[in-house]
Formats: structure tokens, C-alpha cells, sequence
């Protein structure tokens, strides 16, 4: 484990074939035909000579990130989504070094350097800006195009003509053209997607915050085609048989060849020594049209029966299903909460930055299984403890970004505004975690109080001993939204007596088998926790402290640790400041509604519907009251819910929060009206208009 070798080759896989054919060359006439750049098309030379035609972008420069550096080497830009501002930073770092900043109209979330421009992806308003330097070098707006809201992800083609746009909460991808200033089509995807990258053949590859697949768009005679890659989540550490769940699908990238994909995301129920939520993992596709493929096919390894006692079938893996990665105090794999990733291609492997544990592992790409063949672990940040304030730099990693040379990686750390630069060029030491921070420069100061920058700091954190699982808040509430996963609620008989835990999977495990547990979908928390209280499925938490304490004890085997006073206390108060002050709700269209949400705004309003009887739309479309409700049947593989006293959830954001109910056994606000009938309100009698009308009118709030 102390370095690349040995690796565990391609030829060792076992290939699962998935049912996609990908789109061929042929689909996207217009990505080689020649174009103008988007530099000429920002900034026109001012000789009267040809230009010189720019080099085209390499896969890794057609991906932006939260951080980007310059074509030429000579600057870094950072989307500081906090201060609404891009950040330009000198190179080479040196420690104090000074940024100029560029204010937004709005929240960056990626940016992209191509020649003679930046492109910047706009949160809220829905934006890609362009952004060109004036006569005295200045980066200025050159252009706008109105997008999505929530744009996200972003990459353009390799001759920089055209560039493309992940809006998260409004579940679209857009195609932009750079010359001409407009979209070209935008087209409905799955939820939350985030990372994208484009082939040289301008086919288009994306990752999603919920969910384990891929979405992959091609075109057809100019018109976007939306497929989906079935992407297995770990299957060596999967439960035999088994589909895992997968959430944080922030980032993906491909080979510099362009023949595997590299998804990382966390697999939630994956199998591993004391783990109750999951494992990371750094899952590989290879893609259609190398060595003949026609679709793509999975790397994967199975393993028999799935119990802990069975090995891999893969002799050079030596792992049993339940033992993570062998290395000291790294029990919990690789890295946690995987947040951005990147290609080094003189090494041939991955640098997946770890927002829950304030690291930077770089494994082997040629491996089997890249999270199990790690070459080193660099610790970006230091142990934190809100006791002693802002102790430790880079919290929080989020983003990466590569020199010219590949030596040095700089990262930029979300919840301290740092920027760290690590030496990759020294040999990997036999001991592969390595403490040690080449250059560090802190941009911003954080600008909320003092105790919401605490509960910044703890939002993200995975390490704490008291409020962390070994998952921080931000594993399951990503971006303060929701993994869209239905856990298992169950109650153990540990050493320390009787303990509720929350876990991702449980079949197969001897240890869960005693029960199922009852079905717990994860909330949202952006927008929704301003109220004093109550919280929790059934209203049992008075208020919003508290029930992040209770969440302490759910999040961990055994419960809460011994003697710890009023730390547990202590932490919830800063993390409750954070979530309410820090994290942003969804982007919400002001616009007027039409005939049809008009109509199922009546609706909704109606006394004889009783809607608003319990959903008030004056307090966030909730009473916050909870009412007896007609039992249901179980959902498969859980138990039966003992108490049918429901807490009325708020109706703001609902439409992007599937499944619904807190078993999560509905996939969409349509088929939950459909099957509500009467247990709450009264819908049965509404037509089959009406109820189109009712859920027209519930996706505005």
C-alpha cells in the first residue's frame, strides 16, 4: 500500500456488460466542424492577422471544478460561492499571496478557464457567465446566458465552441453556444445532477448528487438524447446480489484516453468493519469504442454469499467484505464524503478530495477497485474542536486542480476559504498518510457569527468524536438537502445496553438480522428548520436543538459517547446556527402562475379539500402538528411502523424531494395524489384534471 505497485490491472476485472448503446460520432455533426474559439468570439484580436488556432482542450481542461487553473500556468481562479465572487490567484503560491476578486451577480459554483476567457457557472439566477479581460487585463463580463436555476456543473467541447451545464435543482442539462450566446437545448434528467464531463466526440457524461446511474446525453439530428448508464455502487463491498444506493455524485472524469470513466460518490450500505452508513468508493466504467466495446461495461468483482467471512473472487484483492482498506486508523476507507476529484495521467491515478475528513487520497486509476489500491493519503487539515475555535486550516476540501506538470495539486477547502498546494512530485512514503502542507494562503474570512462558522466547520466534519458517526451532517444532508435514501431505524442490544441506530443496509449482516427497522427517508434542511420547533417524524423533538442531539445518538453504533457533559449540547447549538443562517434554500421561480396552478391553487385552498387545514400556506405550508393517520402496509423489508402519529411536513421545495413520505414508498407527487384518496384531506373526488391541477400548483412552492 505504500505505493503504485502492485497494481491490480484491468485484466483482473469481470466485466459487466450494461444494455446502453452509446450515441457514435456520427449523432453530434457539429463537434468537429470547424468554428471560431470562444476566445475569438469574446475577445477579437486587434491585429489584422490570422490567429493562431488554439491548442484544443485536454479531457481534464474541459471539466471546471470550484477551482481552475489558467491554460497558460500562471493563475488560479476559485468560485467562492460564500462571498458571491471568483477569486483570481497568482502562481507560483507563495504563502500571504493576495487575490483579486471579481464580484458575480450571483453564486459561483464552478469555473472554467478556456482561451482569452472564464467561463463561471451562477447558482441563483440560473447563469453561465464569460468572462474576458478589458484593455488594462481585467477580467469583465463579456457575456451572459440565462440558464436552469441552480446551474452547477460545467465543461465545454474540446474546441471550446460549445459548452455544457448541470442545473441541480431544476434536473436539466443545458448545451450552450459560446459564439452565439444562447442555449441550444436544455433537456430533463434525473435529480440533483452535478458533475459533467464531455467526450471528444461531444458526448456528454453526468453524475448525480442522488441515485447510483449515470445520465448519458448524445444527440440525434441537432436534439438531445438522454440515456442512462447503470453504474453498480462498490460492488465488491455490496451485499451479494445487491444494488446498492449511492449519493454525492459531485464529481466524475475520465482517462486521459478517454476509456474508463471514474465515478466517485458514497455507496450507503455497503459493507465494512463497523459502518453503518456505507463506504466511498471510486466506481470504473469502461466506455464504448475502445478495444471494440459498443456500450459501456462495469468493473466489478463479486464476492460470494456477501457475509463478512467471504473473500472476493479476486484473489489480489486479499480483502473480506467487511474489512476496509488495512491502514492505521483509516477504518472508514480512503476518504469521506467524496466532494471533487481529479486525473493525474504522469502517475496513472486519482486525487479524490474527502470533505467529511479534511484529506486528499491519491489511489491507483488501473486498479480493480481504486478506493482498495491507495498510494497516499495527504491530511489537508488538522483535528478540529470548536472548543478552541477555528483550529486547523482547510475544512472542508471541495475542490482540485492540477499544475501544468501534474507536481503539485492545489485544493480549495469550502469551509475555511483556503487554498493548499501539495507536493506530489516526492516519492510516496511507506507510510502512506502524509501530514505534511506545501503552501497554504487563506483567501476570506467567513462571514456569518461566530457560532455559525463553528457549525460550518461541523457540518462537514466526519472526524468529530461527539457529533460524527464517522459521516458528517453534510453525508446525508448534501448542500443542506437530501440523500434521498429511506434508512433502516433500528434498535441493537449492544454492551452498553439497548441503542436506535440509523443504517444503509442490513440483509446478510448477523448482526442487523434481529430486525428490520423502521423506514426513515432523509429531510431537507435548506429553507426548512426556521421554526422553533417541533422536529422529528413524529414531532418528539421540542425543538431544533435538540433533535440534532437525538441525531447524534442515531448517527453511531452504541449510541452517544460516555461522559462527554454538555458537548453534545454545545455542538448542536453551533451546528443549529450553521444550518440556519449557512446553508441556501433551493432557487424558486418568481413568475406569475398559470391557468392550470392557478386552478390547483383553489384547489389546495379549498375548504372541502382541507389542504391548507393542516398544510397552512402562512407557516410554510405545515400546522406543525402531528395527527393520527390511516395505517398503511409496511414497505418491504422493514417493520410496521408502531406509531401512525405523523408530524405535517412543510410543502416548500417538495418538488424536488422524492420519494415521499417518510417511508418513502411514493417516487412522485403525482402518483401521491393519485393514491392519497382521503387519509389526508380529501382527494378522492377530485377528476383526473384537477388532480394534474393540485400537482402543477404544489411544484411552485
Amino acid at each position: 500500500m505504500g505505493g503504485p505497485k502492485p497494481r491490480l490491472r484491468l485484466a483482473l476485472a469481470i466485466a459487466i456488460a450494461s444494455p446502453l448503446a452509446c450515441s457514435s460520432p456520427k449523432d453530434t455533426p457539429d463537434a468537429s466542424a470547424p468554428a471560431p474559439s470562444a476566445s475569438q468570439a469574446v475577445a477579437p484580436p486587434t491585429s489584422s492577422a490570422a490567429p493562431a488556432q488554439p491548442k484544443p482542450l485536454s479531457p481534464a481542461e474541459r471539466q471546471g471544478s470550484v477551482i481552475a487553473r489558467s491554460r497558460q500556468g500562471d493563475a488560479l481562479f476559485v468560485a467562492d460561492e460564500d462571498h458571491k465572487v471568483l477569486r483570481r490567484i497568482p502562481l507560483p503560491l507563495a504563502p500571504g499571496a493576495s487575490a483579486t476578486e471579481v464580484p458575480l451577480p450571483g453564486a459561483p459554483a464552478q469555473v472554467l478557464p478556456i482561451d482569452g476567457a472564464v467561463l463561471v457557472t451562477i447558482r441563483d439566477p440560473g447563469l453561465l457567465l464569460v468572462l474576458a479581460p478589458d484593455a488594462s487585463g481585467a477580467l469583465t463580463e463579456a457575456s451572459r446566458v440565462s440558464l436552469p436555476a441552480d446551474a452547477w456543473g460545467l465543461a465545454a467541447t474540446s474546441d471550446a465552441r460549445h459548452a455544457f451545464v448541470t442545473s441541480a435543482w431544476t434536473h436539466t442539462v443545458s448545451k450552450v453556444d459560446l459564439a452565439a450566446k444562447n442555449v441550444v437545448w436544455s433537456v430533463d434528467v434525473a435529480r440533483e445532477p452535478r458533475g459533467i464531463a464531455v467526450l471528444e466526440s461531444g458526448e456528454i457524461l453526468v453524475s448525480h448528487l442522488v441515485g447510483a446511474d449515470v445520465t448519458h446525453v448524445g444527440e440525434a439530428s441537432g436534439a438531445p438524447v438522454v440515456k442512462t448508464i447503470g453504474v453498480m455502487p462498490s460492488p465488491v463491498r455490496a451485499p451479494s446480489g445487491k444494488k446498492l444506493h449511492a449519493s454525492l455524485g459531485y464529481s466524475l472524469v475520465t482517462s486521459p484516453d478517454e476509456g474508463r470513466l471514474f465515478v466517485a460518490r458514497h455507496a450507503v450500505g455497503a459493507l465494512a468493519r463497523r459502518s453503518w452508513f456505507g463506504q466511498p468508493t471510486v466506481d470504473v466504467v469502461l466506455l464504448p469504442g475502445k478495444n471494440g466495446r459498443a456500450a459501456p461495461e462495469q468493473l466489478a468483482a463479486t464476492h460470494v454469499g456477501g457475509l463478512p467471512a467471504q473473500k472476493s473472487r479476486v484473489a489480489d484483492l486479499t480483502m473480506t467484505a467487511d474489512t476496509p482498506v488495512s491502514i492505521p486508523g483509516r477504518d472508514k476507507g480512503p476518504f469521506t464524503q467524496p466532494r471533487a476529484m481529479v486525473y493525474r495521467a504522469k502517475s496513472d491515478t486519482l486525487l479524490v478530495a474527502g470533505e467529511g475528513d479534511d484529506v486528499v487520497a491519491e489511489l491507483d486509476a488501473i486498479a480493480l477497485d481504486p478506493t482498495l489500491a491507495i498510494v497516499r493519503i495527504f491530511q489537508v487539515g488538522q483535528k478540529y474542536d470548536p472548543g478552541y475555535g477555528a483550529a486547523g486550516e482547510c475544512g472542508a476540501p471541495s475542490g482540485i486542480t492540477l499544475s501544468a506538470d501534474e507536481d503539485t495539486a492545489y485544493v480549495f477547502c469550502r469551509s475555511t476559504y483556503d487554498v493548499v498546494a501539495i507536493d506530489l512530485a516526492a516519492k510516496p512514503p511507506v507510510d502512506p498518510i502524509v501530514h505534511d502542507r506545501q503552501t497554504l494562503v487563506h483567501l476570506a474570512d467567513d462571514t456569518l457569527s461566530a457560532e455559525a462558522q463553528k457549525g460550518r466547520r461541523l457540518f462537514y466534519n466526519a472526524t468529530d468524536p461527539i457529533l460524527s458517526g464517522g459521516l458528517g451532517c453534510a453525508g446525508c444532508h448534501p448542500d443542506g438537502r437530501d440523500d434521498g435514501h429511506v434508512w433502516h431505524e433500528a434498535t441493537f442490544d449492544t454492551i452498553d445496553g439497548l441503542h436506535t441506530n440509523f443504517v444503509g443496509v442490513y440483509e446478510n449482516v448477523p448482526d442487523l438480522a434481529k430486525t428490520k427497522g423502521f423506514p426513515r427517508r432523509t429531510p431537507m434542511l435548506a429553507g426548512l428548520v426556521n421554526a422553533a420547533g417541533p422536529y422529528g417524524w413524529h414531532g418528539e423533538s421540542p425543538d431544533l436543538g435538540a433533535r440534532i442531539t437525538a441525531g447524534m445518538g442515531l448517527h453511531r453504533w452504541g449510541g452517544m459517547p460516555q461522559n462527554i457533559g454538555g458537548a453534545a449540547v454545545g455542538r448542536a447549538s453551533l451546528v443549529a446556527a450553521f444550518v440556519r443562517d449557512g446553508l441556501v434554500p433551493p432557487p424558486r421561480e418568481n413568475r406569475e402562475l398559470t391557468e392550470k396552478e392557478k386552478r390547483g391553487r383553489e384547489l389546495f385552498n379549498n375548504k372541502g379539500t382541507k389542504c391548507a387545514q393542516c398544510h397552512v400556506p402562512e407557516s410554510h405550508y405545515t400546522d406543525r402538528t402531528s395527527y393520527p393517520l390511516k395505517r398503511l402496509p409496511p414497505v418491504s423489508g422493514f417493520d410496521e411502523e408502531s406509531k401512525q402519529e405523523f408530524k405535517t411536513p412543510s410543502l416548500r421545495f417538495v418538488a424536488g424531494r422524492a420519494p415521499y413520505f417518510h417511508d418513502g414508498r411514493v417516487s412522485t407527487l403525482e402518483k401521491l395524489v393519485e393514491l392519497n384518496g382521503d387519509r389526508m384531506g380529501n382527494t378522492s373526488q377530485l377528476s383526473a384534471e384537477d388532480r394534474e391541477a393540485l400537482v402543477a400548483f404544489l411544484k411552485t412552492l
